[in-house]
């Protein structure tokens, strides 16, 4: 199975984007600005990565994790609306706003039943849009 985050609006506090799978709309996703200047969080670097399907501490459920993001640990994809609740991890929502995604939580239980379902490696790459 293959995820792609496409980063399409970017603020100085969010980096909002949509979030496919194999090729088809699944929802849109919310991530840390872009910009580094100020430290984290910011977002994880444009590039491919695995994800497991494991416990999150922080969240007391199974989750998917982004594998071997470098300079980050504990980059999970979870539910969220704002800025604030993310620190490099993936927020997914039905809804896009300025700075806000909502319909977080059905957005990211729609996207764990397909990732529960996957057959084979799940994969996520982080692209910007190609304008």
């Amino acid at each position: 199975m293959q995820l792609t985050v496409t980063r399409r609006w970017f603020s100085g506090a969010s980096t909002v984007g949509i979030l496919s799978v194999d090729g088809v709309f699944q929802c849109y996703t919310l991530e840390p600005r872009a910009d580094q200047s100020n430290g984290k969080p910011y977002c994880i670097p444009l590039g491919s990565y695995k994800i497991a399907l494991s416990w999150s501490r922080k969240f007391q459920t199974i989750m998917p994790h982004v594998l071997d993001v470098p300079g980050f640990t504990e980059i999970e994809i979870h539910w969220g609306n704002y800025p604030r609740d993310t620190e490099g991890c993936l927020l997914v929502g039905l809804h896009r706003y300025d700075d806000l995604i909502g319909g977080s939580r059905v957005a990211w239980a729609q996207l764990m039943e397909k990732l529960k379902k996957a057959q084979g490696d799940i994969l996520i790459a982080y692209e910007k849009e190609k304008v």
